[in-house]
């Protein structure tokens, strides 16, 4: 079991596991894995969100903003992913495993990419959280926003948040990376097998960066 309740720690990273073993995995096991991964992180289900609100909790930094964060997604131990989603309703960071292997859930903290889902609010108090809600909008994408869709990156889309943010944070350290340089940075698993697509769509972004410099 992968599922996380009140009082107890946040799971350790998994050690580290070949991209074709998971992506063997079937997609219902995956659609499972979820569900039930939702349904154990705080032992109860989530409160409807159209309900009254709960009393307030702690405090966090999420893309530029203090956020307050409804009791029930306030104990220190809890995974940063759960928060996200359960508590502000940032729904675009994605569970995947609950073991850090597979990079869905990827956010920035300070800057740096993390996995949200072993990663404990303790964690990131008094540090900056960026997520793919931040990442660009419909009206003005990010470049790789618009390197994704020209190169046809996504298929099922489920990984591509991960994948994306993931790919930020190594553009703003790596501005020319090489394909060591991403094979390195970019971990995440895609079930749908577009590494190849990936590797295209970050160069294009970088190189839009840069001006159009090659």
């Amino acid at each position: 079991s992968n599922g996380w309740k009140p009082g107890s720690k946040v799971r350790s990273a998994a050690p580290a596991v070949g991209r074709l073993t998971i992506a063997r995995e079937s997609v219902t096991g995956c659609m499972a894995s979820i569900v039930a991964g939702r349904r154990r992180w705080l032992g109860y289900a989530a409160p409807d969100r159209m309900s009254n609100q709960p009393e307030p909790g702690m405090k966090i930094k999420v893309n530029g903003q203090l956020q307050q964060l409804p009791e029930h997604a306030s104990d220190p131990e809890m995974p940063l992913l759960w928060a996200l989603r359960d508590g502000l309703n940032l729904t675009g960071t994605k569970f995947g495993c609950g073991i850090a292997a597979c990079g869905a859930c990827t956010v920035h903290v300070d800057g740096q990419p993390m996995r949200s889902c072993v990663t404990p609010l303790v964690a990131v108090q008094g540090k900056s959280i960026t997520t793919i809600e931040a990442l660009g909008t419909q009206a003005r994408p990010h470049p790789l926003q618009r390197a994704w869709t020209a190169a046809q990156v996504p298929q099922c889309g489920y990984c591509q948040s991960g994948m994306l943010m993931a790919a930020a944070a190594l553009l703003a350290r790596q501005p020319k990376p090489s394909d060591a340089d991403i094979d390195a940075a970019i971990s995440n698993l895609c079930r749908c097998g577009t590494y190849p697509r990936v590797k295209i769509a970050i160069k294009a972004a970088a190189a839009e960066m840069r001006g159009g410099k090659k």
